[in-house]
């Protein structure tokens, strides 16, 4: 089911025992905070328990619903596109505004995890959704500036709270030479490039990391880092002053039997049988 929405900027407050739409997607974006209620937010592959003073980002690509455990007031902020367009002009002259709500709306990171705020932000947010609520009495709403900042003003607190998650608002992506060199970098130290780590240093969530992985390069990273691994192995191996114990030390193996594991697995021969091989 996909909902449809042609006016540039909807608010939509109210409350419900049982949540009106089932699982849906949509042509526009959504912010959705919890006035007061509990329950379960069904966000794409996500289960994230909801209350009072909760804010979500739903974004076009996105599927969701709720749950509704205890009756709940929500209020649906919903813009298209062409809604910050009109007032680029506004932000992207400020050099405090350092983001695009783009690239907040589509960041897939702020949609696996509730987002963490605290005071004064708790506060000013929901002081903030309450002004856009009052004020939506008013015509042409997507017209009003002072509308347009209080929403603004919504996402700069999620930028806030991004942070502290260690979130990058870009795209949530490193660039693809940063990433290649430091595995290069750190192909020696298999603690750094497993990717609870990897992921870590380059703050993307680690059920992302193997999904943006192969979808950049066109391979797994476990198969690109076994076989970065073995291309700089096979070059040890032809050097014969080597000594198969310096091989497993450089490359952090437990000892000679574990390289040899490794190397039999992935090449289908030993490393002495490859070395007296390529003799």
């Amino acid at each position: 089911m996909k909902k449809l929405q042609f006016e540039p900027l909807i608010i939509h407050d109210f409350e419900e025992q049982a949540f009106h739409l089932p699982v849906h997607s949509h042509t526009y974006y959504e912010l959705v905070y919890i006035h007061k209620g509990n329950g379960i937010h069904f966000l794409n592959n996500s289960r994230l328990p909801y209350e009072s003073g909760d804010l979500f980002i739903i974004g076009p690509a996105d599927e969701h619903y709720f749950e509704i455990a205890k009756s709940t007031r929500f209020t649906f902020i919903k813009f298209m596109d062409d809604y910050f367009s009109g007032y680029k002009m506004y932000y992207e002259a400020d050099a405090f505004i350092s983001f695009t709500p783009e690239n907040i709306m589509r960041n897939k990171l702020l949609k696996e995890e509730k987002l963490k705020m605290d005071e004064p932000c708790i506060s000013i947010l929901k002081n903030t959704v309450e002004n856009i609520v009052a004020y939506n009495c008013k015509k042409e709403i997507a017209r009003s500036p002072l509308m347009f900042y209080q929403i603004l003003s919504i996402l700069g607190l999620i930028k806030e709270a991004a942070a502290k998650l260690n979130i990058r608002i870009d795209n949530g992506q490193p660039e693809k030479e940063e990433l290649i060199s430091y595995i290069h970098q750190h192909i020696y130290e298999p603690s750094l490039i497993q990717i609870k780590n990897i992921a870590a240093n380059f703050a993307i969530s680690t059920t992302y990391f193997s999904d943006y992985f192969k979808k950049e390069f066109g391979i797994s990273y476990r198969k690109y880092t076994n076989d970065y691994r073995l291309q700089i192995i096979e070059k040890r191996l032809c050097v014969p002053t080597i000594t198969l114990r310096q091989i497993a030390d450089e490359f952090g193996f437990t000892d000679e039997s574990h390289l040899n594991k490794f190397f039999k697995t992935h090449k289908g021969v030993g490393p002495k049988d490859y070395r007296l091989k390529i003799k």
